[in-house]
């Protein structure tokens, strides 16, 4: 997994599947961990479909954990903005992968309460096992 220095609020892990087959496998990893899939978005479709060039694949899943989101919600109503999480799976030079932006961290620069720090930090605890699970899914024990 990228950002051992904690530089960087994006984790992204690589993925030996291909970009289908991680799709997949994260589609299967999202409830096994608790959490409800929203929404799917192909972005590389989308802008293809406008007339954009874009070689890579990527979609965007929108997921949610309804008690951790209401947790969030009734600390600080208009950090619905930042709701729901969101993962993606996308190709880069050839390899596939997996990733998001850490919830601990964009909580970080948008709140210090220390509840609210306590939920992103298990919502990122769950959503890195979900992106593990999914990136790991098919490789050989």
């Amino acid at each position: 997994m990228n950002n051992p220095s904690g530089t960087t609020p994006l984790i992204v892990v690589s993925s030996p599947q291909g970009f289908e087959a991680a799709c997949s496998a994260l589609e299967a990893a999202i409830p096994a961990h608790g959490f409800g899939l929203l929404a799917v978005h192909d972005l590389a479709d989308t802008l293809r479909r406008k007339g954009i060039a874009f070689a890579e694949q990527c979609r965007i899943y929108e997921i949610c954990q309804p008690q951790q989101a209401a947790r969030v919600l009734a600390a600080d109503l208009s950090l619905n903005m930042a709701l729901p999480c969101r993962l993606s799976v996308y190709t880069e030079a050839g390899a596939t992968k997996i990733g998001m932006i850490s919830p601990v961290a964009m909580l970080a620069g948008l709140s210090n309460d220390p509840e609210l720090q306590s939920v992103a930090a298990e919502v990122e605890a769950t959503t890195r096992a979900i992106i593990v699970t999914a990136a790991a899914a098919g490789e050989p024990a």
